[in-house]
């Protein structure tokens, strides 16, 4: 196999995020079949795969991260001005917390809103830079990546 191919290999492992646009879970189905079937022909492609793949996953750790931290504003915005002590009475004993206030509830879910916006372009400018990269016949290391498979 010619280092031109390995090249082609390793940019499309890294542009298969793209897939999940058109494929659920194409974003990690794509970079690991191209990987696992091609990740013993050389060091190259092998690095490149673990690197689409491990970036894919510290995206959606994030994602699940930025989903827990937005289910309050969620909750806030279902009840409304509900205060916990409507929702529960234990003999007489009321938790009462303040209520979150929809200007709060708006600046918080908008700032999370925000911080997501921001993630989904870093995520499509670092996956065309790892692509471009792999193209060239460099290594590419992403940005804010957990090393899950080493």
């Amino acid at each position: 196999m010619s280092i031109k191919n390995h090249k082609n290999i390793a940019t499309f492992m890294h542009l298969g995020a793209f897939s999940k646009y058109f494929i659920p879970f194409g974003n990690y189905i794509v970079p690991v079949l191209l990987w696992s079937s091609n990740k013993d022909k050389s060091n190259f492609i092998d690095d490149h795969g673990k690197e689409a793949i491990n970036f894919q996953l510290s995206i959606l750790l994030y994602t699940v991260i930025l989903g827990i931290f937005s289910f309050p504003f969620f909750i806030f915005n279902v009840f409304g001005d509900a205060s916990v002590s409507d929702l529960f009475h234990f003999n007489d004993i009321s938790i009462n917390f303040s209520n979150a206030g929809g200007f709060r509830t708006l600046i918080g879910a908008s700032f999370i809103g925000v911080i997501a916006l921001i993630g989904f372009f870093l995520e499509i400018v670092f996956v065309i830079s790892a692509a471009l990269k792999a193209n060239k016949g460099e290594n590419y290391k992403y940005p804010l990546t957990i090393r899950f498979i080493k």
